[in-house]
């Protein structure tokens, strides 16, 4: 195998030369902007424990060079030392130490600091060492320390000076709430992804940026262009190995590629995996698709030749092989097995040669298997490999919800279609879109859940209430943690990618130079807030002080409160779980009047219109039309309404319209672009509460036949088609008029493209309501309204205050063994019942429903042993029903929505 030095391939200059000039300018992953312009001041020692060896590793001598460069961008200069004693006086001084080590141990005690044992961990100390104002920088291991020295140059980066930085940090100790912060960047389009792949002033920034926000994973992604390999147009990349390399023994390529261009996509690859390794991330690669062929797709740019049937498998397991032992900074390898792959379900041959490639390479590599129909027999025969394996779900299907898991996933998931039975793929559709059956306690393999590209592609996102609520329910019952799909992943894809870049921008002075630039604050949330749930805001606010100034607060909160619309929407009303349908972003409008003859979504019940449509968490929320029936019928779930949802949604959108009009004094192109992007989102959270509102006010008319109600949907709707005229306003001119996600006009366009659809239906429902009056009376089926029921108050959904509950939730339990579950309520109130709802940690399970007797003022249940004799942990929630006929749910989301809304116990 040849070996290759650090040296640019592009400038002849080393590794570390490249990122001594670069990091003046960037440092963690932005830019500096006016605000953190520099002060000289007196110099600054970093002395090192010279006994320990984890301190010579590369990724820690990488991130010592990334400190002491942040230091010359505020004109101070450092000094590596290798002892206290070398030490002048007058100079402040760090000291970089493992915590048990003679350095380190003294100056945590003085801090009264612990750091855990737990890998990459990390400590910022201050004491004194001598008679030195001293800073310790610690960590359990490389990892640990990497975080810690890059975690003080970004506060030195963020300052008005060196000196001031170093004298102001904080003593902190911490630790990652989740094993695995992953990042995926997918390659799915020649035209727009060619250009960054192969551009190595784009990697360094990037990744830099990656560590700096503490992600310990970067996977590079190929294969996944196409749902399926047919009708396909641009190949590039889709079956990856012959765009890489050429296999001795077959005599297999891809027609029109030059062997040049092959060898430098190869060559790439390997500087990629080796930049990504000096950083300490692991490096994973993505293979998504393994079939050779496309079908009925003669417009493919590129074929395979050389492959059949015969000898496919066999070139695959060597191909793989090939790929891990001369890129051997390869971690993981992770793999779509379903059919989708483009090998046909049942395959278990195939799948056994794969599994073979990747254990000649004789190596450590972790297979992470996509979830979707993979049943456990493949799993056991990765496991057989003796390599760690991980089975990665999707959290909320392909999209992006509220960071808890689903209570439940839709009918259509959980069951298999009629008529469908016998495939393991239709009998397993309840691994399509969450954890499915995946969370044995005595499972042999991780979970990783990986958030879709589905709901946010492109307008700017940063909660970080959201956020951490990820970093705390993403090791749900002990799983590994999370992989994000950037922000702009599949944008071109299905052959759609345009020629200018994947930003999309028609005004070119908001142009980053790099498109993940825009996204920066965005991967700091998710980055440190996976790692640390619980992280200080200044963590974040400092990036947002240098970008914004004296306006930061407002940019935060008002940028906060608009990311929660589209999670939100997402999770209460989801016509489709398919990203290649729902894009809520740019939505495509469905009709609340009437089925349409073509339905822009075909993934959602029937009949296919607004009010019929599911949530895509069915256990906690109701559709519009299930809503209806319980209003007409005076007797309510106890599941969060579309009214309530659209409370929350026009709430958020206000609160993100008051911040940004306090924060209109900042400047800068940074600003103009949140302020675009979060003017889109107050608009989009205007348009779906008010269109929610529509729909049941419609919904209701059609039990009713009461003209006022259609007068109050006919209302709300235009209120809502207003709102979307306000988003073309904010976005016209701004963007490009065709953004490409896919080839059909609902993956692609522009929000004034939506318009009509829009109009269109207002019009029929107004038509309706310029027709004759029916009395209620001579209709047949026609209901009346409850006589408790006030409109005006119904859909305001003013906020009812609830009694209080008191519920220890037991700390463990043993299989086969009952449970007692034990509830009450604040002294003086009394409701009609209470019902506990617990199911097995399995998606594919239904809910068990039971009546809690009441005695002596407490509500008690029993689950039987029968049931927790299972190998699952056990979920469950109360309902309350009062004596009104209203309903409710206990624990339930909390204030901001960000709370886990029932209770989970594990095994013992």
């Amino acid at each position: 195998m040849k070996q290759h030095n650090s040296r640019s391939v592009s400038s002849g200059e080393t590794r570390r030369d490249f990122l001594k000039k670069t990091a003046a300018v960037v440092v963690g992953g932005y830019i500096a902007s006016p605000f953190a312009q520099g002060q000289g001041g007196r110099g600054i020692s970093i002395v090192l424990d010279s006994s320990d060896p984890t301190l010579s590793q590369p990724p820690v001598q990488w991130a010592l060079q990334q400190l002491q460069d942040s230091f010359s961008a505020k004109g101070s200069s450092s000094q590596i030392r290798n002892s206290l004693e070398h030490v002048p006086a007058g100079e402040e001084t760090i000291v970089v130490a493992r915590p048990g080590s003679a350095l380190g141990r003294p100056l945590l005690d003085q801090a009264r600091l612990g750091i855990a044992d737990s890998p990459e961990s990390l400590s910022l100390a201050r004491g004194r060492a001598g008679n030195r104002s001293t800073l310790l920088v610690s960590g359990s291991d490389m990892r640990g320390l990497v975080y810690g020295l890059l975690e003080v140059a970004d506060q030195v980066t963020h300052a008005d000076n060196a000196l001031a930085a170093l004298r102001g940090v904080k003593n902190i100790s911490e630790s990652p709430a989740n094993s695995v912060r992953s990042v995926t960047r997918y390659f799915v389009s020649e035209v727009e992804d060619k250009s960054w792949y192969n551009d190595k002033s784009f990697w360094q920034p990037y990744l830099s940026m990656l560590v700096a926000q503490r992600f310990n994973r970067f996977s590079m992604a190929f294969g996944l262009g196409y749902n399926r390999p047919r009708d396909v147009h641009d190949a590039y990349f889709y079956f990856t190995y012959p765009f890489l390399f050429s296999v001795p023994g077959y005599n297999v390529r891809v027609g029109k590629l030059q062997d040049e261009e092959r060898d430098r996509n190869f060559v790439m690859l390997r500087w990629l995996s080796e930049e990504v390794t000096a950083r300490g991330l692991d490096f994973q690669v993505a293979l998504w698709t393994h079939a050779y062929q496309w079908i009925d797709s003669p417009k493919a740019n590129y074929v395979i030749e050389g492959l059949t049937r015969e000898n496919h498998s066999a070139y695959c397991r060597d191909a793989l092989q090939k790929l891990l032992e001369e890129v051997p900074a390869i971690k993981g390898i992770t793999l779509r097995a379903h059919s989708e792959s483009g090998i046909p379900e049942g395959s278990y041959d195939f799948w056994q040669a794969v599994f073979d490639g990747i254990k000649r390479a004789g190596r450590v590599v972790e297979i992470d298997i996509h979830s979707k129909g993979i049943e456990h027999k493949l799993l056991k025969m990765a496991l057989d490999t003796g390599n760690p394996v991980k089975v990665s779900p999707k959290y909320w299907a392909e999209h992006m919800g509220l960071p808890y898991h689903q209570a439940s996933i839709r009918d259509m998931e959980r069951k298999p279609r009629r008529g469908e039975r016998g495939r393991v793929e239709t009998e397993r559709r309840f691994t399509r879109y969450g954890y499915g059956d995946y969370l044995r306690e005595d499972r042999r393999y991780g979970v990783l859940y990986r958030i879709w590209p589905g709901t946010q592609r492109y307008l700017l996102w940063g909660d970080p209430a959201m956020a951490a609520g990820y970093g705390r329910y993403a090791h749900f019952c002990g799983s590994d943690g999370l992989e994000l799909s950037e922000p702009l992943s599949f944008k071109g894809r299905l052959g759609s990618g345009l020629a200018g870049g994947r930003d999309a921008y028609a005004d070119a002075s908001l142009r980053p130079r790099y498109d993940w630039e825009k996204y920066a604050y965005t991967y700091r949330l998710w980055g440190r807030l996976l790692y640390n749930p619980d992280a200080s805001p200044e963590s974040w606010r400092r990036q947002l002080k240098t970008e914004f100034g004296p306006a930061s607060k407002h940019c935060e909160n008002a940028l906060a409160h608009a990311s929660r619309v589209l999670p939100l929407i997402t999770v209460a009303h989801n016509p489709s779980a398919s990203n290649n349908s729902y894009w809520p972003e740019i939505y495509t409008n469905m009709s609340i009047v009437a089925e349409d003859v073509s339905p822009p979504y075909r993934d959602t019940p029937s009949p296919r219109r607004f009010g019929n449509v599911s949530p895509l968490d069915p256990e906690l929320f109701s559709s519009i039309d299930e809503f209806a029936d319980e209003v007409v019928e005076g007797s309510r779930s106890g599941r969060y309404s579309p009214l309530e949802v659209a409370r929350w949604l026009e709430n958020d959108a206000v609160a993100a319209e008051r911040h940004l009009d306090k924060a209109g004094r900042a400047r800068g192109v940074a600003f103009r672009r949140l302020e675009i992007d979060v003017g889109a989102q107050i608009g989009l959270g205007h348009f779906f509460a008010r269109k929610l509102r529509a729909g049941v006010a419609y919904a209701l008319y059609e039990r009713t036949k009461d003209r006022g109600i259609l007068e109050k949907a006919v209302k709300h709707y235009r209120l809502a088609r207003d709102a979307w005229k306000q988003i073309i306003k904010k976005t016209e001119g701004v963007y490009v008029d065709d953004i490409t996600y896919g080839l059909v006009p609902k993956l692609r366009g522009h929000w004034k493209d939506r318009l009509p659809a829009i109009e269109q239906d207002l019009a029929a429902m107004e038509r309706i309501l310029g027709e004759p009056v029916t009395t209620s009376g001579s209709v047949s089926g026609v209901r009346s309204l409850p006589a408790r029921v006030d409109l005006e108050a119904l859909f305001a959904a003013v906020h009812v205050q609830r009694p209080r509950c008191g519920h220890l939730p037991p700390a463990s339990f043993r299989r086969g063994e009952k449970v007692a579950i034990e509830m009450s309520l604040e002294s003086g109130y009394e409701v009609a019942r209470v019902r506990l709802r617990y199911r097995h940690a399995n998606q594919a399970e239904a809910y068990q429903v039971e009546e809690m007797p009441v005695k002596g003022g407490r509500y008690l249940k029993e689950i039987p042993g029968r049931y927790t004799d299972s190998p699952y942990p056990l979920v469950y929630f109360f309902e309350l029903f009062d004596r009104h006929g209203e309903a409710w749910m206990y624990p339930g989301f909390g204030g901001d929505l960000m709370k886990q809304p029932y209770f989970v116990v594990r095994q013992a």
